[in-house]
């Protein structure tokens, strides 16, 4: 599993994938036979639909990503100085392209000691661990390839004198409803000791036309990484979508204040999916949520670290308010 590199140790753990327990059965059929059809937005994220999102990341409309990025460019060092960080373990890594701004951070503070990816998509972590072990020869990387909802447990516990954040970024937090959503702060929590730090990254309420043409892109982006996880059905559970009949929709719900993603049948349809042996049936205009995604105020924040045992302790944002980086605390 582990193999030594320059200076550093490059080790990846594998918990889901052939043999592993997965999800996705569970999911879709929980989903599918509700009275309103819904998926939860990882099983967006296969090989494709992590390419389609690089680039969604990249298109004009979507300042989530740039905006953070920017964020932790102004902040990085004094991130790095309050916290002491020796170790990042980060949710959701992708191909860590924010991370590098801490890491560097770290080498110049000369606290830098150990990165932890954790990933759904097994070949991402590989990727991306083989690159910063190329990148920063004295670095310890400890890969992990697993669903976050499920293998917490798996991030090897905080080294005393180590001092650890843990990062989760890029808005995904708002992918959780409310009550989830505090449950899985108060389990982020659980991987810090009394010096540690939680790095949260929110995307905050603000003019609607800005919120959903972020997720509904002229070129068409966001559609088709929206329908992939159509595709993702027909290949991981031989289903038989007609993914051409979907159509994406993506819209600012006031009341709950959150994006929501759906896909809508243009016409009506049978689907089955022989995995389950579950026939599913969709009405003319009947509709599939793929996402929702929260936004954020600053008290709405502080009130979700509150109910999880946590506490702010810096909130850094850029001038437009479009998005925040916070560190938490264990309360």
């Amino acid at each position: 599993m582990g193999r030594v590199s320059a200076g550093g140790t490059l080790r990846i753990d594998v918990h889901v994938g052939d043999g592993s327990p997965r999800a996705l059965p569970e999911d879709v059929l929980d989903g599918l036979t509700k009275p309103f059809k819904e998926l939860p937005p990882k099983h967006l994220y296969d090989a494709r639909g992590a390419e389609l999102f690089d680039q969604i990341c990249d298109l004009p409309e979507y300042y989530p990503t740039r905006t953070e990025r920017a964020i932790l460019r102004d902040h990085a060092g004094a991130i790095v100085r309050r916290t002491g960080m020796a170790e990042l373990v980060e949710l959701g890594s992708g191909t860590a392209a924010k991370t590098r701004v801490l890491l560097d951070a770290m080498a110049e503070a000369g606290t830098l000691w150990r990165y932890v990816p954790f990933d759904v998509a097994e070949q991402t972590v590989r990727d991306c661990a083989a690159a910063l072990a190329g990148e920063y020869p004295e670095l310890a990387i400890h890969g992990i390839v697993g669903d976050f909802e499920r293998h917490l447990r798996a991030i090897p516990p905080p080294e005393p004198g180590r001092p650890r954040v843990v990062a989760f970024l890029g808005g995904t937090i708002g992918n959780f409803t409310p009550g989830a959503r505090r449950r899985f702060l108060r389990a982020m929590g659980e991987l810090l000791s009394p010096r540690d730090y939680l790095l949260l990254g929110t995307d905050l309420v603000k003019d609607v036309d800005v919120l959903e043409a972020a997720y509904d892109d002229a070129q068409g982006v966001t559609a088709e990484f929206n329908r992939n996880v159509l595709h993702v059905l027909n290949r991981e559970l031989d289903a038989d979508f007609p993914c051409e009949l979907f159509e994406h929709v993506a819209f600012f719900d006031t009341e709950h204040e959150w994006i929501e993603m759906r896909l809508r049948a243009r016409r009506a349809c049978h689907v089955r999916i022989d995995a389950l042996d579950l026939d599913v049936d969709f009405a003319r205009g009947e509709e599939l949520r793929t996402e929702i995604s929260a936004k954020f105020t600053r008290a709405r924040v502080e009130a979700d670290y509150a109910a999880a045992g946590l506490e702010l302790a810096e909130w850094f944002t850029d001038e437009d308010g479009l998005f925040a980086l916070s560190l938490a605390a264990r309360a």
